[in-house]
């Protein structure tokens, strides 16, 4: 009975956290920088890393999945108060997606490689990034009718500086806090 009561404990736990980064998900996507092409910049992706790092493969994954379905079911929880399933098959849309990837690409490497390395720890969040861009540059390609030249100078690299950065600065905050809810 004992196992039951913790083992239902943390399962809520979890979905609290991945309710949270979510919702700060959402909150990031109205921190926009329009750049003039279709794929601004925002802070979504600080929560995308710290979704798979703090709460693991699954749980990561489900949070983004819980902030997509927000979109999808009419909230303004995308970028610059978007919402609909519009967004997720426009120009955009595979960033979306890419963001439930990222988030389960990311878990699955702190879960199967932990580490607290700041080196590491940045290798991993740059592969969630890497994650992010393949489906965001095969979706523009499609969606946009754009060239894969194209699709690389408007949804790849404006980024990539910036996103390196934000990539950092999330190893500096994960390697340095302690949010184990083991």
């Amino acid at each position: 009975m004992v196992d039951i009561v913790v083992n239902s404990s943390e399962r809520i736990r979890k979905m609290v956290y991945a309710s949270l980064f979510a919702s700060m998900s959402s909150v990031g996507a109205y921190m926009v920088i329009p750049i003039g092409g279709p794929v601004p910049i925002t802070l979504q992706l600080l929560f995308v890393f710290f979704a798979g790092a703090f709460l693991g493969a699954r749980w990561g994954m489900t949070s983004m999945l819980v902030y997509l379905l927000l979109g999808i079911a009419g909230l303004p929880v995308f970028a610059g108060g978007a919402a609909g399933l519009g967004v997720l098959l426009g120009p955009t849309g595979g960033y979306l997606l890419g963001f439930v990837a990222a988030a389960y690409v990311i878990g699955y490497l702190v879960e199967h490689f932990p580490t607290k390395s700041f080196f590491r720890v940045s290798l991993y969040f740059l592969a969630g990034m890497v994650t992010i861009y393949v489906f965001g540059y095969l979706q523009l390609i499609y969606v946009a009718s754009l060239t894969p030249k194209e699709a690389f100078i408007i949804g790849i690299a404006p980024f990539i500086l910036l996103d390196a950065i934000k990539a950092i600065a999330a190893a500096v905050l994960f390697t340095h806090l302690d949010m184990s809810y083991d």
